[in-house]
């Protein structure tokens, strides 16, 4: 049989009791239907030196309960928070992380940590078309081959390969497109493993703050260049058409409007603009798609458009080139757009 310890004092004291009659409770008690109570409280049994503070544990219980239970309701949040962070951004294949220090504390604050840390997360972007071929750059944003790049750099392109920084290539094939953000999510075919970049916060981006460019100009793999935040929310009007890493008139370059005027060839009819972070790190052709990174070693755009003069602009001896006029999507239209481009969008 079960019994429940009732510390000394708390059963009843038992009072003198009158004469009963024979059918009533004490009769109860004589047939042995229970045991008659005793005439006086037992004293408690002596229990171990252990558990000697039992009585002080019961009586903390409301407010331990309640400590307890708010920590328990805390980690669930936080577990709740980090699983929906994670379910944003993870869409089985390893996903890439958002605002954190890449770039080991050694290192930090110094173009050649950042690069050590992000070039593995960058690739090169070779796009065949009806035109010819283009070359330009992507960011790696999931482990299982998952790119982001511009959409002009892949739009039109009957077979797209990328290479990787260890100098793999792949075949690729293309997910989902935004032309009005300038935006392509492609896959690699057959990759895993593959390091993912770590997405910043482009609201946090200020004018003067320090950034890394890292893509392929000309063909030139992983070619770094650095510089600053020369300006934010930069109107950039850019053609939404095919080839536009291909040259559009004899200076080289591509495409783009700013304020009024057409710099590097005609944009044509179909065109979209947007808000752009401004740098004077050096871009080139091949940049478009690659990473604008800050000082930690997070992405906080995507270099898309640059401004190069002419020849006859910049005087018979001098050739086009990045005169320090680049610009990047901020990294978090990207971030708003993934989602619709994963779904396999078009537009």
């Amino acid at each position: 049989m079960t019994e429940t310890f009732r510390p000394s004092g708390e059963y009843p004291q038992q009072q003198p009791s009158a004469p009963v009659h024979p059918g009533g409770t004490q009769g109860a008690y004589q047939h042995g239907t229970y045991p008659p109570p005793p005439d006086f409280a037992p004293e408690a049994p002596h229990r171990a030196p252990a558990h000697h503070d039992a009585p002080k544990r019961r009586r903390a219980k409301g407010p331990v309960a309640l400590l307890a239970a708010v920590a328990i309701a805390a980690a669930a949040v936080g577990g709740g928070t980090a699983y929906a962070v994670q379910t944003l951004t993870d869409q089985g294949g390893g996903s890439s992380a958002t605002s954190t220090d890449v770039v080991p504390t050694s290192q930090k604050g110094t173009v050649a940590g950042v690069a050590q840390a992000v070039s593995p997360s960058i690739v090169e972007i070779s796009a065949t078309s009806g035109e010819g071929k283009s070359t330009g750059s992507g960011v790696i944003t999931r482990s299982d081959g998952e790119i982001i790049t511009n959409n002009h750099v892949i739009s039109g392109a009957s077979s797209i390969k990328a290479r990787t920084n260890d100098g793999k290539t792949y075949e690729a094939e293309v997910v989902g497109t935004d032309s009005k953000k300038d935006l392509a999510l492609i896959r690699l075919k057959g990759a895993s493993g593959l390091k993912p970049a770590t997405l910043g916060d482009s609201d946090n981006v200020k004018v003067g703050d320090e950034v890394v460019a890292i893509g392929s100009p000309e063909g030139l793999t992983g070619t770094v260049t650095s510089g600053i935040v020369s300006a934010l929310d930069r109107d950039v009007t850019v053609s939404t058409g095919e080839g536009q890493e291909q040259p559009q008139s004899p200076q080289g370059g591509w495409p783009f409007e700013f304020g009024g005027q057409e710099f590097n060839g005609d944009t044509g009819s179909s065109k979209t603009t947007y808000k752009a972070l401004q740098t004077d790190a050096s871009l080139n052709p091949g940049n478009s798609g690659g990473a604008l990174i800050d000082m930690n070693g997070n992405i906080v755009g995507i270099n898309s458009a640059m401004y190069s003069p002419s020849t006859s602009q910049a005087g018979s001896g001098s050739g086009s080139g990045s005169v320090g006029l680049g610009f990047a999507i901020p990294v978090n239209t990207v971030k708003d757009d993934i989602g619709k481009l994963r779904s396999g969008s078009r537009s």
